[in-house]
């Protein structure tokens, strides 16, 4: 049989090809990853009969954290082949065997075309959902981008040929940068740097290290940024070439400061070539926009878009920390409420006042929380913790509902430190409130609502709308025609008796 071709292989007998099924299910035989591509609809259903306690178990945990039963089919056979290819029962499954089966059958869907490759990795990442939340695996659920990740590797590849002291410097750049830095921080400059080095490859092949790079380099990297559409349309934003040409200067910065070989003589990038950021004011809601915003998340009947629209509008979360509240997030000190934000952007956490109302929302989500989760997020659908694309998704629809527009969750954050200044509350708190490491972030908000500014505006205002109340008054000089003809007779009989 292993001798066979893939055609021929699935042009045999249909009753020779069921017991191929048995024998693979039953690990007496590997298939190839084509194979179980091409077959994995039959996997599913015989590994389900061979081992009915494993498939209940799995039906099982699978309903209890959200799933339908035809989802849990598709993660069931996706699970069948990880088995089959690994030649592993279902209880024996670890993260590695899930990993090293997942780049296997993805590749080799890839090369075949054959079937949908997002039902494959749907099926995969549900089933690695499922066997978390069972207690067989033991870590938590996690997309992944074969693709992205395949066409990076391509590329620094491909760029290695050409300036491989340049690349091997890059690399292990990023790979320091990845022991203290968080994922996505890093994501960035390796993504600034390999473009950086496509650029170079482009521009002037000759240069092959770091060493190498000189200002002309530079300036003609700043012009195509420039002229560089962007992935929407027009040019790219100045915010976005500053943040480039920044992660460029620290990595030069970097490799002098840290003493590398392949570091150039001195930084090539200097202040002046950074854009001029703007500085806008935090974009609002009124008053009456954000009551109107209020009415229609109460009435939508999702739970968690009301949940999650009026969490973010009366507590100032950002997204990312909302959806990274834990199960024992509220505690109670004394007769109030609060409640922990966990360390997120910044890198700190807090304590604020929690609203009763939020109290009683919050006590209602985890009422119909599923039990026996792995996981003490506060927040986790389908056994994985919810994308932030959901809040994104939540805050549109009610502002929608509402007729005020695009909204952001962001937008609410800056609402909530807006009303809170308009009505005296101090710096102080609306930083602690918010999370700021220093008031010089929340100062912005100052900007909009200046009472100094305001005060001083409407005394001198009532003095120039006096002004402009008086009565009409006629200049002292002003006279009418009558007067005027009195004047000039007077005139005349004064230089005729002689007054001249």
């Amino acid at each position: 049989w292993h001798a066979l071709s893939l055609q021929e292989q699935l042009a045999l007998n249909p009753k020779l090809l069921r017991f191929v099924a048995w024998a693979i299910a039953t690990h007496r035989l590997r298939p190839t990853p084509a194979y179980l591509v091409a077959r994995r609809t039959h996997q599913g259903d015989l590994l389900a009969r061979l081992d009915p306690l494993a498939h209940a178990r799995f039906v099982a945990t699978a309903a209890e954290i959200g799933y339908s039963p035809r989802a849990t089919k598709l993660q069931w056979s996706a699970l069948a082949l990880v088995c089959a290819l690994m030649g592993i029962e279902p209880g024996a499954v670890r993260q590695p065997h899930l990993d090293a089966a997942r780049t296997a059958l993805v590749e080799a869907a890839q090369a075949l075309g054959r079937g949908s490759l997002r039902s494959l990795r749907t099926g995969l990442f549900g089933a690695e959902a499922v066997l978390f939340h069972a207690g067989v695996s033991d870590e938590l659920p996690r997309r992944h981008s074969p693709t992205k990740a395949a066409e990076r590797a391509a590329t620094w590849a491909h760029l290695g040929t050409g300036a491989p002291t340049l690349v091997a410097t890059i690399r292990r750049y990023v790979d320091q940068l990845a022991l203290s830095l968080r994922p996505s921080t890093v994501g960035n400059s390796e993504a600034t740097l390999r473009e950086f080095t496509t650029f170079l490859a482009t521009e002037d092949a000759t240069v092959q290290a770091a060493a190498h790079v000189q200002r002309r380099h530079v300036e003609a990297y700043k012009r195509w940024l420039a002229e560089r559409p962007a992935a929407r349309g027009g040019p790219l934003h100045r915010h976005t070439i500053a943040d480039r040409l920044g992660r460029l200067r620290n990595f030069f910065e970097r490799l002098i400061e840290w003493g590398y070989e392949d570091a150039p003589a001195r930084v090539p990038l200097f202040a002046g070539d950074f854009p001029i950021p703007d500085e806008p004011l935090p974009r609002f809601l009124d008053d009456a926009a954000a009551a109107k915003l209020l009415v229609a998340a109460r009435a939508d009947p999702d739970p968690f878009v009301r949940l999650a629209v009026e969490f973010l509008a009366r507590t100032g979360l950002r997204k990312g920390e909302f959806l990274d509240l834990r199960v024992d997030a509220v505690v109670q000190i004394g007769s109030a409420y609060w409640l922990r934000v966990p360390v997120g952007k910044l890198h700190n956490d807090r304590y604020i006042p929690l609203h009763p109302q939020l109290k009683a929302l919050l006590d209602a989500w985890l009422d119909q929380r599923p039990e026996g989760l792995r996981s003490d997020l506060l927040f986790v659908d389908r056994g994985r913790r919810i994308p932030v694309a959901r809040v994104d998704r939540a805050v549109a629809r009610v502002a929608q509902a509402a007729g005020i527009g695009h909204v952001s969750p962001h937008q609410l954050r800056h609402t909530l430190a807006t009303q809170a200044i308009n009505r005296g509350m101090s710096l102080e708190a609306i930083a602690a409130l918010l999370g700021h490491r220093s008031l010089h972030m929340t100062l912005v908000y100052a900007r909009i609502a200046d009472r100094t500014v305001a005060d001083e505006y409407f005394k001198v205002s009532e003095k120039v709308e006096a002004l402009y109340d008086q009565p009409k008054q006629l200049p002292a000089q002003a006279e009418g025609t009558e007067m005027a003809k009195l004047r000039r007779e007077m005139a005349r009989r004064m230089l005729g008796n002689g007054y001249c």
